[in-house]
């Protein structure tokens, strides 16, 4: 009677049975850590007693007076509105150009998956040889150019090593912005370009006036995507700079993460991560409201 009424049910329209599997993965990786993650901010993990003792808001107290807090988002800041503004730019300007049906833009296209399928590890060590002060390609080209200064290492200059991480996050994810963005140019309807084309209107005009309104959903929501993503920055910057030289790239993701396995501070790296969630939430979702985006 039970495995009777239980066929019905999977076989039935009912969304349970589909939807349970899902709910419980969401409960174990999801619900549980954050819920966790509230109750160990509280806490303070104490290693000569190997246990974890109730601070109830030290931590807290502690990251508003942290001036590393405020630095480390500083620099999470900068990196976030750098590597947004580049990436969308050159992801809008590759898209226009690759926007055709001429034989071999398809496989141009194709290549532009090549880069999101390298581990950010594995990337941020590539661009790590290529940065070196000596024997570098990066490094000998721009000295070549006289844009760098032979006493000036890239990754050990505190005014060039972010910069030096940016590159390889741009190199990485700008293939990102480039297939949400010509998805979009493909999807734009071909009536409006001919009566742009009949009146004389000019790249320029038809470019913003025509393709940017209409492509502003498909911004916003790349954006939105993207900024969630680089807000939490850890992986580049931990390869190739481990926060330094000195703090000049240290971000919150990667002060969180030593505080939590360096020093063993789980309950202050705790505090940490959630500080930068509630920002990542808060942001996301003015922009959701500003941007009018319609999920």
């Amino acid at each position: 009677m039970v495995s009777t009424r239980l066929r019905r049910t999977v076989v039935s329209d009912h969304p349970w049975p589909w939807l349970l599997p899902l709910v419980a993965i969401l409960l174990v990786f999801t619900v549980f850590p954050l819920l966790y993650n509230i109750w160990l901010s509280f806490h303070e993990f104490v290693p000569r007693k190997r246990a974890l003792q109730f601070v109830g808001l030290a931590n807290w107290s502690q990251l508003v007076a942290d001036a590393r807090f405020w630095q480390s988002l500083g620099v999470t800041v900068t990196y976030f509105v750098v590597a947004l503004s580049v990436e969308l730019v050159l992801g809008m300007t590759i898209a226009l150009l690759l926007d055709s049906d001429e034989p071999g833009f398809g496989f141009l296209r194709g290549l532009l998956t090549m880069t999101l399928v390298i581990p950010p590890a594995i990337v941020g060590m590539m661009y790590l040889l290529m940065e070196d002060p000596q024997f570098g390609v990066i490094t000998m080209m721009l000295q070549a150019l006289g844009l760098l200064d032979p006493g000036s290492p890239i990754l050990s200059t505190p005014s060039l090593a972010l910069a030096g991480v940016l590159l390889a996050e741009i190199w990485q994810w700008t293939p990102f912005m480039v297939l949400i963005l010509l998805a979009g140019l493909r999807a734009l309807p071909s009536e409006p370009y001919e009566a742009a084309l009949i009146d004389g209107a000019s790249p320029w005009q038809t470019f913003t006036r025509l393709t940017l309104p209409m492509m502003s959903k498909v911004i916003a929501i790349a954006i939105l995507l993207r900024g969630i993503d680089v807000f939490r920055a850890f992986d580049y910057v931990f390869v190739m700079t481990s926060g330094g030289p000195g703090t000049a790239t240290y971000t919150l993701s990667l002060y969180a993460w030593q505080q939590t396995f360096s020093f063993l501070k789980w309950g202050y790296g705790a505090t940490l991560s959630l500080v930068t969630l509630a920002i990542i939430v808060v942001v996301a979702n003015l922009f959701i409201k500003l941007a009018k985006v319609k999920w």
